[in-house]
């Protein structure tokens, strides 16, 4: 094999791992749609009248669940004993959340959620996800905050705006 050759197949292949490893951080989810019929899983509200505030967690089992805001989510997020017994946070896929300024589903731990601002969701004071720090920082400027967290997957952690 030539030289010139043996080298477009390297780079052919290099560009192949390159274009597999990027990070997906960002990216738009295919994003958790409810049904007219589905109600939040914690408070019984509709949620389909609230779209900016849909919230939603889909288990590896392929079964989904719908929220009215983050807040309620994250109730049962970490109380799932109470709401699907003997499910723990490994069996969850995915956690989404509307984020605010664009009104997308991001994946929850993609965002930072703000409490304590003057936006209220559908059932009053919310945790309302903004994604990035030049948003974060509009926002505090605009509509306040009380405290600033994140989601790791298992938790929610207070950091600094």
């Amino acid at each position: 094999m030539s030289p010139l050759k043996s080298t477009r197949i390297k780079m052919f292949i290099l560009s192949i791992l390159f274009c597999t490893q990027l990070p997906t951080a960002g990216l738009a989810l295919e994003p958790l749609e409810p049904g007219d019929g589905d109600r939040c899983a914690v408070c019984g509200m509709k949620v389909t009248p609230f779209p900016n505030w849909v919230a939603a967690v889909a288990f590896k089992d392929g079964s989904q669940y719908f929220f009215d805001g983050p807040k309620d989510m994250f109730n049962f997020i970490f109380d799932l004993q109470q709401y699907r017994p003997n499910a723990t946070q490994a069996d969850i896929a995915e956690v989404q959340v509307t984020e605010y300024y664009t009104v997308q589903r991001r994946d929850a731990r993609e965002v930072f959620f703000v409490t304590g601002s003057d936006v209220m969701g559908p059932m009053g004071n919310e945790l309302v996800p903004v994604a990035g720090e030049e948003a974060l920082k509009t926002f505090i400027q605009d509509h306040g905050q009380t405290e600033v967290m994140r989601y790791d997957g298992e938790k929610l952690t207070a950091v600094e705006p």
